[in-house]
């Protein structure tokens, strides 16, 4: 009888080329315990990060694992494509459906927190991923016309033929042929250095990562969602290909492409899946970025509550300033949860109210949840390039503040500014003059030092900004300063963890002397939430939007 066993040698034999075989539906809650596990282990209802990528519209198939096969021979060249028509390159289009992607366990998948890496020849992977890149691009030569998916199909395809052919010559002079896991490794290594993001991916797949601190290509940081700190797995095997894989990745971004080399030694930019990427070079002793990945798209001030971030009393006095149209700023160090309050305060806001975000890249995603914000605009900078002209500006440049500013003719009745860094707090101060409402972060240390910052970054629109104009705009149109904390706190086991939490809330009013500021919620002295504090009279009708009044008064003990 012909043995029925996987040729080792042989990448069609790989999960991801191999059509799936028909499974029954399990139901999790009533099969036996072994046979849940049993699917899973094969994959079976995950939802890979490789067919994520290649198409949203169909769940991808369950992930096929086979027993390593021992000493087989490679099929002949022309095999795969007899073998799997689809996956010829002119048959690219069809490829979703007639090539399964890799489905594998995630634990298998991703790279282990603890350091441990993927277990392939990165030096091979480079060289099959530039062959992948030079056979791609002579392909697209004439098939010009695919979109960005179809792109990846054509890609997937050329991995396919390029991964046979390399199988067979391997053979041919001797050496020995790959196991099916190494197959499967090399093939989604490859794949991810050509389309997304090399080494970099398993990291930012994996569910339990939130943040990834990088600085140098062997010094790697994970943040988990829970606070944890890990060390990760090397990204690259120098500092340069570091370097010139961030450039690879700059240059190659299907929207808003950044530039970054020794003359533009910083990149700011979003990844697919929503995920910000910061990084520099030339200008630190080693290349540095930073990876930010948002876990908590739809989060509301309950969850954060449920979190430790603010007790009940804080979530109601913010739902009630975010109904009655209070401008609201949010402050607090890098890392310390800016960004999921804003969406947090933003599920407050009616479904059908209009209005427009503001970010250098997109982070809130708001427009990505449309069963919440149903009529929403999403706007996003766009960094210039090549000479500075006399206004100050690359060729090309269109900043927040341009942004901000045209938007007022688009009906807006609320504008949400990802984050003040700049002169475009003049534009964000502006819109609040019609007292519709805005939110927004910035950076800083404590909530009076918000003030000092915003009335700088007001300043830097020239000298026809004074102080005491910058001081009087703040004071009379931001209403509401929330100041968030990150504490980093080391284990006896060596572990360190991170804790974010509401730290104070201040109401800014105008003053003689600038702006006059109280304490609604005052800072706690032995850390943590934030206390009751001083309330003052024109704040009660907070109550008609649904602020606690009288738990805030029995917590402040009046």
């Amino acid at each position: 009888m012909a043995d029925q066993r996987p040729d080792a040698g042989d990448p069609t034999s790989l999960p991801i080329f191999a059509a799936p075989p028909q499974q029954d539906e399990v139901d999790e809650r009533t099969a036996p315990r072994d046979e849940v596990s049993q699917r899973l282990a094969a994959g079976a209802g995950t939802v890979s990060p490789y067919d994520r990528r290649a198409s949203d519209a169909t769940p991808p198939p369950p992930s096929v694992r086979h027993e390593q096969p021992t000493g087989a021979a490679a099929g002949p060249p022309g095999a795969l494509r007899d073998a799997h028509p689809a996956a010829h390159p002119d048959d690219a289009v069809g490829m979703a459906s007639a090539v399964p992607t890799v489905a594998t366990v995630q634990a298998e998948r991703l790279a282990d927190t603890s350091g441990r890496d993927l277990g392939v020849d990165w030096s091979q992977v480079a060289e099959l991923r530039t062959q992948a890149s030079e056979m791609l691009t002579s392909a697209l030569q004439d098939r010009n016309d695919l979109d960005p998916a179809a792109q990846r199909e054509l890609g997937r395809s050329i991995i396919v033929e390029l991964l046979q052919t390399t199988a067979a010559n391997n053979l041919a002079v001797g050496q020995r042929a790959w196991s099916l896991d190494e197959q499967e490794r090399i093939a989604q290594a490859v794949f991810d250095a050509l389309f997304g993001l090399g080494r970099l991916q398993p990291l930012v797949d994996d569910d339990r990562v939130e943040n990834i601190e990088i600085t140098g290509h062997d010094n790697v940081l994970l943040e988990l969602v829970d606070g944890t700190l890990k060390e990760g797995p090397p990204v690259a095997e120098t500092d340069q290909e570091l370097i010139d894989f961030l450039v690879f990745l700059a240059s190659r971004s299907e929207v808003n492409a950044r530039p970054f080399s020794e003359a533009q030694p910083r990149l700011h930019m979003r990844l697919d899946g929503g995920a910000r990427l910061a990084a520099t070079a030339w200008v630190t002793p080693r290349p540095s970025l930073v990876i930010r990945r948002h876990r908590l798209r739809e989060i509301t001030l309950e969850d954060l509550s449920g979190r430790g971030m603010l007790d009940a009393v804080a979530v109601s006095f913010l739902r009630a300033a975010v109904r009655a149209k209070k401008s609201i700023v949010v402050a607090g160090p890098q890392g310390a949860g800016k960004t999921t309050m804003v969406r947090a305060l933003c599920a407050e806001l009616d479904p059908w109210e209009r209005i427009g975000t503001f970010e250098t890249e997109y982070e809130l995603h708001l427009h990505e949840l449309p069963e919440k914000h149903r009529r929403i605009v999403a706007w996003e900078s766009r960094p210039g390039s090549g000479e500075v002209g006399a206004d100050g500006r690359q060729a090309g440049e269109i900043p927040l503040d341009d942004l901000l500013y045209d938007s007022f003719r688009f009906n807006l009745s609320r504008q949400i500014v990802g984050e003040v860094r700049g002169r475009e707090v003049l534009a964000m101060i502006k819109a609040m003059q019609s007292g519709a409402g805005s939110i927004s972060t910035t950076h800083s240390a404590n909530a009076v030092g918000a003030i000092r910052k915003l009335v700088t970054c007001a300043m830097e629109a020239g000298s026809h900004v004074t102080e005491a104009y910058a001081q009087r705009a703040v004071a009379e149109h931001i209403d509401i300063i929330v100041q968030l904390h990150l504490d980093t706190s080391s284990s006896l086991g060596g572990d360190a963890r991170r804790e974010r939490y509401v730290s104070e809330i201040i109401v800014i009013q105008p003053g003689e002397d600038g702006p006059a500021t109280t304490h609604v919620f005052r800072p706690n002295p032995d850390g943590g939430e934030p206390l009751a504090g001083i309330l003052p009279d024109d704040y009660r009708d907070l109550a008609r939007d649904g602020f606690d009044l009288q738990g805030y008064y029995a917590q402040a003990g009046r």
